[in-house]
């Protein structure tokens, strides 16, 4: 899942991981560079390049029906996968925090992303979605034993609100559509809620299992959402395009399992900082792919709107102290 992907509380953290599960003071020996460098490049180049896929996946399938398979096929396939390689099997207690989990941050996250995305360019969609630390911090300041932001973080959300208001530019009518924009914002919002309550519920320890359980939730929620929305009896799998399919699969097997196990390996032999550098290295790859393969264009008032968002990413997730890893983004 990102589980990409990934606020401040004790302490703050982008996205979802298990404290006990990420012993940094007994890490193992350190890697190669080489391995790093490839386990980097598979998280900034396969989550960055989700965006596209999702776009891609969605001009012949609905959203979060789209959406929900994809999540219940990989959760399915990696939950059986860590089973066979002996890790516990989880106790029924841990259910009803992986469906809240999952809920937050598939159903409410990524689900407003693919819905989005029928509206808002890939690259612009991926910078809204980068302002999650922002609403992390936020949220995670409200719950008991948060601690409000310091000057630098304090900083960065001023400059990333800025940077989303150069985006969504409502004074001049909207430089994007008004729902998708704000479906977007709802969508980060929502996965920086499960970010911060990831380690607040009860969990298995291990973060595989904990992943799998999450996915297999929220697909199934997000398949629930779309016959809520109707779109069940809309779709025709006769007009389902070869790029479709191929994108789906992708996203199950390289978006949701490749990329969150270089996440966890980067995890346990790196810092957090570097493990999460991807936060502000995807929305770049983002409107990179965006550009070349399905025609955006972004302005360079967008372009400056995006530093913002990034460079304000970037102020909070190198605050000391350094921010828990996150297991992904809604994407």
């Amino acid at each position: 899942m990102v589980t990409r992907r990934d606020g401040a509380r004790k302490p703050f953290t982008l996205a979802k991981t298990r404290s006990p599960a990420y012993d940094f003071a007994s890490m193992s020996p350190r890697p190669s560079a080489a391995k790093v460098a490839v386990a980097l490049a598979a998280v900034y180049v396969i989550w960055g390049s989700t965006y596209l896929a999702i776009r891609f996946a969605i001009d012949t399938l609905p959203p979060f029906t789209m959406a929900g398979a994809r999540f219940l096929a990989a959760g399915l396939a990696m939950y059986a996968v860590v089973r066979a390689r002996g890790t516990p099997r989880p106790e029924p207690g841990h259910w009803p925090g992986a469906a809240l989990i999952g809920g937050l941050m598939l159903l409410g996250g990524n689900g407003a992303v693919c819905w989005a995305e029928r509206s808002v360019a890939t690259g612009m969609a991926s910078l809204l979605i980068a302002t999650v630390p922002l609403w992390a911090v936020l949220l995670g300041a409200m719950l008991p034993g948060g601690r409000l932001p310091g000057p630098r973080v304090a900083a960065g959300i001023l400059v990333g609100l800025a940077g989303v208001a150069l985006l969504v530019r409502p004074w001049q009518g909207g430089a994007v559509d008004p729902a998708g924009a704000a479906a977007l914002l709802f969508g980060a919002a929502s996965w920086a809620a499960g970010s911060v309550l990831s380690r607040r519920v009860r969990l298995p320890e291990s973060p595989l299992v904990a992943t799998a359980m999450e996915m297999i939730a929220g697909g199934a929620l997000l398949l629930v959402a779309g016959a809520a929305a109707g779109e069940w009896p809309r779709l025709d799998p006769h007009a389902v395009t070869l790029k479709s399919a191929l994108a789906v699969a992708y996203l199950a097997v390289f978006g949701s399992i490749v990329g969150f196990t270089a996440f966890v390996w980067l995890l346990r032999h790196t810092s957090a900082v570097v493990a999460t550098s991807y936060a502000y290295v995807n929305p770049l790859v983002a409107v990179l792919l965006g550009w070349a393969f399905a025609g955006e264009q972004p302005t360079p008032l967008t372009a400056l709107a995006g530093a913002l968002v990034v460079g304000a990413v970037a102020l909070i997730s190198t605050d000391r102290p350094p921010p828990a890893p996150t297991s992904s983004r809604p994407s």
